[in-house]
């Protein structure tokens, strides 16, 4: 069958149980060490099922329709897919890093029209410092102000102390 709602359905309602455990999970404020736990007490057993669903039906379907595309796509990266279950500080999907990288993807584009070569990389890495500041939870106005100040007093060895993943950390020392 081209499609398939019924299992589609099932596969579905299965990942919805997983990501109604990593909400729960979230909001509770588990530590990494109490979701590891809890994942593999309860998540484990959801995804040896639906791995062993995708083993049975891996063939059930022609190849080339969108069931038969979705269970191979599923079952040739699984042990990927449910590598989560492992660490308690993984997630289960990478929507967090896509949401925070999607403005550099459209950033991306703008750099064609950055006026030279040289600017375009100039911009792009501006681009990443601020998304990094926006990251670590910064004021980019006050991060630039302050490393202005420093960067031409600061010896090359420690220039890694400006990142704004460092920044925070060393600014008393600097």
């Amino acid at each position: 069958e081209k499609y398939d709602q019924e299992a589609a359905q099932y596969v579905v309602g299965q990942m919805r149980v997983l990501y109604a455990l990593e909400s729960s999970m979230r909001e509770a404020g588990l530590s990494s060490e109490a979701r590891a736990k809890l994942r593999q007490e309860q998540a484990i057993p959801i995804l040896e099922t639906l791995g062993n669903w995708l083993n049975k039906n891996l063939y059930a379907y022609p190849p080339k329709s969108p069931m038969g595309e979705a269970v191979a796509y599923a079952h040739s990266r699984w042990a990927g897919l449910s590598f989560y279950t492992l660490h308690g500080d993984m997630e289960i999907d990478n929507n967090l890093v896509e949401n925070a990288v999607r403005p550099l993807a459209v950033g991306r584009k703008n750099y064609l029209f950055a006026g030279s070569h040289d600017a375009a990389h100039m911009t792009a890495a501006m681009y990443s410092f601020m998304a990094s500041c926006k990251r670590n939870g910064l004021d980019e106005r006050e991060w630039l102000s302050d490393i202005f100040d420093r960067i031409q007093g600061i010896k090359h060895k420690d220039l890694f102390k400006l990142l704004p993943s460092n920044w925070a950390k060393y600014r008393g020392q600097l």
